[in-house]
């Protein structure tokens, strides 16, 4: 299975949510493109891990800028009835890029005298 990674800005995080034996979140970034620049992530956890959900709400806050590695996951839902293919990407890692202030702006200087004339 290949693993695709993507930066960007985490716009919300959803609350943990008890699923089956586990629990998960989702949560979506904007990659600043111009067409599909929303892309949502989910993470489960089962019994064994849940503390790694705890983990990711106490480090990442919306306004991070992140890069996220993940899965593309498709399920097959009631195969005999309808076929329905579900499809997930599934985030096994997130890694802050950088701080969530913005740059600052630098500001160009007059030449002086003592610029080289080429």
């Amino acid at each position: 299975m290949e693993n695709y990674n993507i930066t960007g800005i985490i716009t919300t995080i959803s609350p943990i949510a008890e699923v089956g034996t586990g629990k998960k979140l989702s949560f979506r970034i904007d990659t600043g493109e111009q067409y599909n620049n929303i892309v949502e992530f989910e993470m489960y956890k089962g019994a064994d891990y849940i503390e790694h959900l705890d983990k990711f709400v106490q480090y990442n806050k919306v306004g991070d800028n992140v890069n996220v590695e993940f899965n593309i996951k498709t399920y097959n839902w009631k195969p005999e009835a309808d076929n329905k293919i579900f499809t997930s990407l599934s985030c096994w890692r997130v890694e802050k890029i950088g701080g969530t202030e913005t740059e600052p702006q630098v500001e160009e200087s007059e030449p002086t005298k003592d610029d080289l004339p080429f």
